[in-house]
């Protein structure tokens, strides 16, 4: 059965501490009991935070990166190597300073040479049936209850499949690629991080019993919210 754990801390430094911490051992474990292991990041702030911290826990010397698959949740369809694209900052936070084995980084698609509905589905290609195992997959939990590219009442909420064009979006860049709830809630462990005043409500909601997307996040055996003291001040 699944169980929901929330675990608050002090701050959005210690929170990107602590998620690290956790990340490494994670990924220590998986490798232990599978050889390898399956970790889909996320973008924003605190996600910038929590890969520079890996870099310097002692613990990450026990991984060997190269046998660990990195996906993403979602991604700015911007052009490759563009500054605001989830998976260029955290190459430079953290991947370009791994011994990861280039053909096991699954980036999504960048806008170079085709559209994004094309883009989503080779990203679904890449992903293959089944899906891939997920050890852990990483969210951060928007302003508007948004995690991924799921936003609150936008058609790309009810997308099929395993991975979706998003256009329109609320906020901006307005066209994006993003894993489905489908593919969402096949991972082992789903980790919901958030941090500061501004999630302060959605949390809350979502945790009363809202229907905002945060709330169909859910992991296979564990949903962990990862949160800042500000970011949980509202739950009840």
């Amino acid at each position: 059965m699944s169980e929901t754990v929330v675990v608050v801390v002090p701050d959005a430094d210690i929170l990107a501490s602590t998620v690290a911490a956790r990340l490494v051992i994670k990924i220590i474990d998986a490798q232990a009991v599978h050889g390898d292991a399956g970790i889909v990041l996320t973008g924003g702030r605190v996600a910038a935070k929590v890969l520079h911290a890996v870099r310097e826990l002692p613990a990450s010397a026990a991984i060997d990166w190269s046998r660990v698959d990195l996906w993403w949740g979602d991604e700015r369809f911007l052009p490759s190597g563009d500054p605001d694209r989830n998976e260029t900052q955290a190459r430079e936070a953290l991947l370009d300073k791994l011994p990861l084995d280039p053909a096991r980084i699954h980036a999504m698609p960048p806008s170079d040479d085709l559209d994004a509905t094309t883009a989503a589905a080779r990203y679904a290609d890449e992903l293959g049936t089944p899906l891939p195992r997920f050890d852990v997959l990483m969210l951060g939990v928007g302003e508007d209850g948004h995690v991924a590219s799921l936003f609150p009442e936008h058609p790309g909420l009810e997308a099929e499949g395993t991975v979706a064009a998003v256009f329109d979006s609320p906020k901006p860049p307005p066209t994006r690629v993003t894993l489905t709830f489908t593919t969402i809630q096949s991972a082992e462990e789903v980790w919901l991080i958030a941090a500061g005043p501004d999630k302060a409500a959605p949390i809350g909601a979502v945790h009363g019993g809202a229907h905002l997307p945060a709330a169909s996040a859910t992991g296979v055996r564990r949903t962990l919210w990862l949160l800042d003291q500000a970011a949980a001040a509202e739950i009840r």
